[in-house]
């Protein structure tokens, strides 16, 4: 119970009950069955996890040979320190550097089965694209998979941890989600006179056009930066809008990704709102907000500095 104590005292003052509710379902039912599994037929580290699917997974030792099946995954993988462990990756892996590096086992759908049978892995990390054919398939061959499917900032960090469970870092997760929650903190302190809460767009592709409601990591990322996600209120999760939409709800800022970007600032569709005649449409690095890893901080940062550049400076590194 010891580091459960500690993730408590983590917790930032905002709290989290989602976060709360994994953790603690993880170590219920770890003990109701570690209880009621005789252990002496089961190898001395055999431990359960629930995964973000709610799959109960047995992992029987630590892991030593990982395949990851998303590039979040692996950033992930390899922010908990365990690069050395990784031997196989989807063709999409690029970061941290040394993840190109790893051997490709293809795009992370479909799946290459005979890629990742010839690495032999003792644990397959996978994502929820992979929930109807690419688990059950790799669990038939009798390998370990475990999934990872967050969807709001605090599930973020819930998965880290879990992650960290599995691959016996729960140390090193804890701490990269202390340093998450400390980053954040900084972030609403920086704001916290603001009162000003500009709508924002983000788009996540343009034919059409995509975007993130609310139960979403970008809407938490948009509020915690001081925003107001126009299509927070509508749906959950993404979805395709019609450009009568967002001329009606009128952005003030619009965010988009190098795949749209070009798009956006000459669409004559968006011509006349707010976020056109000002100019404050901005180019975003997809891979710091579409991937539900640690550097989701960097791009909150940078959502700060876009919907509020008077009060937050562009990050470092630019």
């Amino acid at each position: 119970m010891t580091y459960f104590r500690k993730v408590f005292r983590r917790i930032s003052s905002r709290g989290s009950r989602r976060f709360l509710l994994a953790v603690s379902t993880v170590l219920v039912l770890a003990l109701v069955l570690t209880a009621c599994e005789p252990t002496a037929q089961l190898p001395q580290d055999t431990q359960y996890f629930v995964d973000d699917l709610g799959r109960l997974v047995t992992v029987e030792e630590t892991p030593q040979r990982i395949v990851s099946l998303s590039p979040a995954n692996t950033e992930i993988l390899f922010a908990l320190g365990l690069g050395e462990k990784v031997v196989g990756v989807t063709d999409w892996c690029n970061y941290p550097p040394e993840a190109m590096d790893k051997h490709k086992v293809g795009g992370f759908y479909p799946l290459n089965l005979e890629e990742i049978i010839a690495l032999e892995p003792d644990l397959i990390l996978a994502t929820d694209i992979h929930r109807h054919e690419g688990i059950p398939a790799l669990e038939d061959m009798g390998f370990t998979v475990f999934a990872i499917a967050p969807q709001t900032l605090d599930e973020v960090m819930a998965s880290i941890l879990k992650a960290g469970q599995v691959m016996g870092e729960e140390q090193e997760a804890l701490q990269l989600i202390s340093e998450m929650e400390s980053e954040i903190q900084n972030i609403e302190e920086t704001l916290s006179d603001v009162e000003e809460r500009p709508r924002v767009l983000y788009i996540t592709w343009h034919d059409p056009v995509w975007t993130v409601g609310s139960n979403t990591w970008i809407d938490d990322l948009i509020t915690i930066a001081g925003g107001e996600n126009v299509f927070s209120q509508y749906f959950q999760s993404g979805a395709m809008v019609e450009m009568e939409w967002i001329v009606a709800l009128d952005p003030e800022v619009i965010i988009t990704g190098m795949w749209s970007y070009d798009w956006a600032i000459n669409a004559t569709e968006l011509v006349g709102i707010n976020a056109t005649e000002t100019g404050r449409i901005h180019l975003m690095d997809d891979d710091l907000v579409q991937r539900f890893t640690p550097r989701l901080i960097q791009g909150l940062e940078w959502f700060a500095h876009f919907i509020h550049p008077a009060v937050f400076d562009e990050p470092d590194g630019s």
